[in-house]
């Protein structure tokens, strides 16, 4: 294995099964593999949920990217290990043609039950969605069904549940530029409805948001073309949304995901980007936490890989009961590793010109 990130070696050095140490230690406490050894060749945009107090994951995995043998694969940490992956969805439709599947997006209900959404076709400008349902615990899962025609669902990252009990799912488009959506859920998926596009493509082209809760309000950040991500707050429960803008930190173009900790810090799990326009298109070879009070500004955290000429890429966060952060992200294409976090130990700091380049 080639060198890894000062901060992954510490992380290796301490204890895997404890997931609380002293603060003088380094943030990241746990790092591991879903599997030391996947059953497919490639593998992909992990989703990562909490289920009944234990990390769930799904991701898809296949020959390669868009390959019609790509399917959606699922394991949850019970006890100290990973379970085996299983495959839980595939492209088959009702005529036999098979399509490859993308991007799944684990939702748990609070009903207990877990919401599986992903989605089918030859290419992210003409999927589709498809949802299947688990009430227990992903051992078994309903028979997928297709979303109504011009839904596609969350498209990356979580849903979230909002005060009139529909589930808000942050969404994009390919077909005509890339454009942000948002799409609403109710009445357990028999009701669709949607808002958007929330950008202006001639100015800043944006897929992939991602959803935090901010009191009152909810906060959008996510992927763009322009080298930084993008940033849009509702004050309505995602009915309107502000004008989207551009925010300073400098993000390669790749998928991002973002938590509340309990202190009420924003923590983001991205791709750092060197200030160079260049890097802003391909750069996947450096993998960060920024923090940040207001969604607004934000401070370097800490690094969780960096190996010139790799991909790490399309983290997926979740907040545990206890306070703790998990992260799960691709790691080379071959595995995806899952990360543990104390947020305690986090401590922002400004970034100073090209840091972590």
């Amino acid at each position: 294995m080639k060198a890894m990130s000062a901060v992954v070696m510490i992380a290796l050095l301490a204890p895997l099964t404890a997931w609380q140490q002293p603060d003088t230690m380094s943030p990241v406490v746990l790092t591991e593999f879903v599997a030391d050894s996947m059953p497919t060749p490639q593998c992909h945009a992990s989703s990562l949920i909490d289920l009944e107090g234990v990390p769930a994951v799904a991701w898809f995995g296949g020959s390669y990217e868009g390959s019609p043998d790509v399917g959606i694969w699922f394991s949850r940490r019970d006890a100290d290990r990973w379970s085996i992956p299983v495959r839980i969805a595939d492209g088959e439709m009702p005529d036999g043609t098979t399509w490859a599947c993308w991007n799944p997006v684990l939702h748990a209900g609070r009903d207990g039950s877990v919401e599986l959404f992903y989605k089918v076709g030859p290419n992210p400008r003409e999927w589709w969605g498809m949802m299947k349902r688990s009430c227990d615990g992903g051992v078994s899962w309903s028979a997928p069904v297709r979303l109504p025609a011009g839904f596609v669902g969350p498209i990356r990252n979580h849903p979230l549940a909002v005060a009139d009990g529909a589930l808000l799912c942050p969404s994009s488009t390919e077909l005509h530029g890339w454009q942000v959506w948002m799409e609403r859920s109710a009445k357990e998926g028999e009701e669709w409805s949607k808002v958007g596009p929330l950008n202006d493509t001639a100015s800043i082209e944006a897929i992939q948001p991602a959803l935090v809760r901010m009191g009152d309000s909810i906060l959008a950040v996510g992927r763009t073309r322009q080298g930084r991500l993008f940033r849009t707050v509702s004050h309505d429960e995602g009915r309107s949304w502000s004008p989207m803008t551009l925010c300073s930190l400098l993000c390669s173009n790749s998928g991002v995901d973002a938590v509340r900790l309990v202190d009420g810090r924003v923590l983001l799990v991205y791709n750092h980007a060197r200030n160079d326009p260049a890097s802003w298109s391909v750069g996947r070879d450096t993998i960060a936490v920024a923090l940040s009070e207001d969604g607004i500004r934000w401070d370097a955290g800490c690094v969780l890989e960096i190996e010139k000429g790799a991909e790490f890429s399309y983290p997926s966060v979740m907040r545990s009961a206890d306070g703790s952060v998990h992260v799960t992200y691709t790691w080379k294409r071959r595995l995806i590793r899952h990360v543990v976090l104390a947020p305690r130990r986090l401590h922002g700091r400004p970034f100073r010109g090209l840091e972590w380049n």
